[in-house]
């Protein structure tokens, strides 16, 4: 799911102005076709293409040719990647404190160190992101609360995801345990 998810929203981004009812028009990037996100090294070729400027937190970006929004344009698209994944392996750790249960019967509270780790994480990612100087040598940009939103949408299902095999993991494994101790019930006699 990982790499579903990072790569989705890259796409999501360049393609959608909402996602699940979430507005990604406040920034004023231009939208374009998946096959032209998919085909961008040919955008030299294409009649008419423009891309407008948008907003990165208080930075502008422009383009003097409109294919360099498919390079140094990306700039929003790839901060939102590695903002789900940060996300997603945060999401992940919290699915990790029982290697079975579900997060309901072990909730996050009960290692309050892995908390504090995550926020820990958490605020170094938003140092990265909110401090310009950090921000450009790590050629990310600051994310709206949309964008955010957005971020949260795409790395949350990793949590139900686990929840879902480690559901079926107590299923089956219930039912080998079961048949086991059939098998060796019957051996015994």
């Amino acid at each position: 799911y990982v790499g579903i998810a990072t790569v989705g929203i890259f796409i999501i981004w360049y393609t959608r102005s909402s996602f699940l009812g979430i507005d990604l028009s406040g920034d004023g990037h231009s939208l374009v076709t998946y096959s032209q996100l998919s085909n961008w090294g040919q955008c030299s070729t294409w009649d008419n293409f423009t891309a407008s400027p948008f907003m990165a937190g208080n930075q502008e970006i422009k383009f003097d040719n409109p294919c360099d929004y498919f390079q140094t344009g990306k700039i929003k698209a790839m901060t939102l990647s590695l903002s789900v994944l940060v996300a997603i392996e945060m999401f992940n750790s919290l699915n990790a404190l029982s290697e079975d249960g579900s997060l309901l019967t072990m909730p996050p509270w009960v290692n309050p160190w892995l908390l504090l780790a995550m926020s820990i994480s958490f605020g170094l990612h938003f140092l990265i992101l909110y401090v310009p100087f950090l921000a450009q040598i790590f050629g990310i940009v600051p994310l709206s609360l949309n964008e955010w939103l957005l971020v949260l949408a795409v790395a949350l299902p990793v949590i139900v995801i686990d929840e879902v095999l480690k559901f079926v993991g107590r299923c089956t494994s219930g039912i080998r345990y079961s048949s086991s101790k059939r098998y060796s019930k019957q051996k015994a006699e």
